[in-house]
């Protein structure tokens, strides 16, 4: 989706340098054989020259850096900090003695509300190894936009694109899955497109009132609504330059609506919040780890470097439907293959002994 419209960009700044994909923000969690768990959330920011100045003048104070608005400090117990050049490193840990624990205090937000998950851990003994199991469901977010893509995509179009899953360009070439992506694109764009100028709209509507005499009425500004979206929205092949507060002007030869696209009025303000709402969850990205007890067998979605499971949590990924972390392993029990030796070595010499005493009685 490279098409983000109705002058929207100005934000985009704003959204990155505090959003969990800029700041490097990742979680890991390691799960332990009796159930219990640990999480951990690590934020990387950049020094500026006068911090590092500071730092080698023996000042740790710039080292106290603001988390990640994506993250809530309270689920935490414990941090360490780490500098390593000019980057430094938050690592915030706690440790849980149930997963369904963890979930209650799942550290991540957006746009301020914590993320909902639930989880479950099992595990099923097999004698000569045991057998574990962790889920956890990230609970999908896509009501943040008012207007649902599967309205203007297939369903498995829109998980698709979103998610990898299903994937509709299996078999296909390069060139075939190219023109079935570019299939694809305009339509997502025009969801994303008509849920930004709604937005926009709807938050004009309720703040009507606070326009100094505008053109038309309320009501008029409300029927004339799908004549503004053919004028703003339609025959533009890239919408990012779309000037919204022309527009505007030029519809209703006025500048009545122009409060709304300046961020140094209330109306300016509380607009660029209601857009930024919108778009955080486009800018989510928490890369997720996992480390399990033994040998991990099934990671899922997930994908295996050496002893953890890496999955892409992303803020798209959580629109069409619920994410979900899943993963098996299975640890040996050494015990288990101990005692069956003892038990097989019992019963051998059990049977040589009592051979030799029947041979004796003969």
């Amino acid at each position: 989706m490279k098409k983000i419209s109705l002058g929207v960009l100005p934000l985009i700044a704003t959204i990155i340098l505090a959003s969990c994909g800029e700041s490097n923000v990742r979680m890991h969690t390691t799960i332990h054989k009796d159930g219990s768990c640990e999480r951990e959330v690590s934020y990387s920011t950049i020094m500026s020259q006068a911090q590092r100045d500071s730092l080698w003048q023996g000042n740790t104070a710039p080292l106290a850096y603001p988390m990640p608005n994506c993250l809530n400090r309270q689920a935490f117990m414990g941090s360490l900090t780490n500098v390593e050049g000019d980057t430094v490193t938050t690592t915030l840990s706690r440790g849980f003695r149930s997963v369904e624990d963890m979930c209650k205090e799942t550290p991540l937000t957006l746009n301020g509300t914590q993320l909902h998950s639930t989880a479950k851990f099992e595990k099923h003994f097999r004698w000569f190894y045991t057998e574990y199991s962790f889920q956890e469901t990230i609970s999908c977010v896509g009501d943040t936009f008012k207007l649902s893509a599967t309205d203007y995509a297939d369903k498995d179009v829109v998980s698709y694109w979103f998610t990898g899953q299903p994937n509709l360009v299996h078999g296909m070439s390069g060139a075939e899955a190219s023109e079935k992506l570019n299939e694809m694109e305009p339509k997502i764009t025009h969801w994303l497109n008509d849920n930004l100028f709604k937005t926009c709209f709807d938050y004009i509507v309720n703040h009507y009132d606070s326009i100094a005499n505008p053109p038309v009425s309320r009501e008029r500004f409300v029927e004339l609504r799908d004549s503004l979206a053919k004028k703003i929205l339609e025959g533009n092949d890239d919408i990012t330059n779309v000037e919204p507060a022309e527009a505007l002007r030029n519809f209703f030869h006025s500048d009545a609506y122009a409060i709304f696209f300046d961020e140094n009025t209330p109306c300016g303000k509380g607009m660029n919040d209601e857009l930024a709402n919108r778009m955080n969850i486009l800018w989510f990205s928490v890369p997720y780890t996992l480390s399990m007890p033994g040998t991990v067998t099934d990671a899922g979605t997930g994908i295996i470097k050496g002893d953890v499971i890496y999955y892409p949590l992303t803020g798209e990924r959580l629109i069409p439907n619920d994410y979900v972390i899943s993963a098996t392993s299975r640890a040996t029990n050494i015990w288990a293959y101990i005692l069956t030796f003892l038990i097989v070595l019992l019963a051998l010499a059990t049977f040589f002994i009592s051979r030799k005493s029947k041979g004796k009685q003969k």
